[in-house]
């Protein structure tokens, strides 16, 4: 029986600050997607269930990346009938690791939501996999164990930087830095490649003991596949 890898999307379609769409980004789930689909079962959810938002910035951002373009044109229902993360929640022990998508729409929501930080804690707590890329590690950082510990005491961690958020002129929306609160909660552990949007994924581990994969922007996507599947011995 092949591993069940649940991949968590952002309900989020909108930046509050100017209302501009915003939502999951296309190449964060296209390439992890293209590398674990054929090796392991896949469930999606998200926050609210049902058509979980794609930045449509993304779309045209990466018209001309094959991957992504073919992943637009036949993979929609994966999107379009994601499952509620609440009803993910008591089925927890089903799945052998947890990924999380990146774009602008998890700082939002999923920092915040508490099933989500649930899901997250039982994973680690049961040493399972927890991963995420660009802005998808946001959501390990209000993660605790069951004793209250950040799961980030101690990790190496990545995630999009404070540079590449300024070239992509989105700071100044963005409810708080994401490269200082990984760099906060981790205790000085966060690391970035040495050229922005330049390739670069850590493998660590949570307070508990589980491997911790975080990739930094979307170069860094199907990288943090082959890395799911190296942690699940595939």
């Amino acid at each position: 029986m092949a591993p069940k890898v649940l991949i968590v999307l952002t309900s989020q379609d909108k930046i509050p600050a100017t209302r501009h769409p915003t939502g999951w980004f296309l190449p964060e789930f296209a390439h992890p997607w293209e590398v674990l689909h054929q090796k392991v079962d896949v469930v999606i959810a998200s926050p609210n269930g049902g058509e979980a938002p794609l930045d449509p910035g993304s779309i045209t951002m990466f018209e001309e990346d094959a991957v992504s373009v073919k992943f637009l044109k036949e993979q929609k229902s994966l999107w379009q009938r994601t499952v509620k993360l609440s009803d993910v929640l008591p089925r927890v022990s089903g799945f052998d690791a947890l990924f999380y998508v990146g774009g602008h729409g998890p700082m939002f929501d999923l920092h915040y939501d508490q099933t989500s930080l649930a899901l997250i804690q039982a994973f680690s707590a049961a040493k399972r996999p927890v991963s995420a890329v660009c802005h998808g590690p946001t959501v390990f950082v209000k993660a605790t164990t069951r004793s209250g510990e950040p799961l980030l005491s101690h990790a190496t961690v990545t995630g999009f930087s404070n540079v590449e958020e300024d070239q992509a002129a989105m700071t100044e929306f963005m409810p708080y830095s994401l490269e200082d609160e990984l760099n906060k909660v981790s205790g000085g552990g966060y690391v970035k490649a040495d050229k922005p949007w330049a390739e670069k994924v850590v493998v660590s581990k949570t307070v508990d003991g589980a491997i911790l994969i975080t990739g930094q922007n979307p170069a860094s996507g199907a990288r943090v596949g082959e890395a799911i599947l190296e942690a699940l011995k595939i």
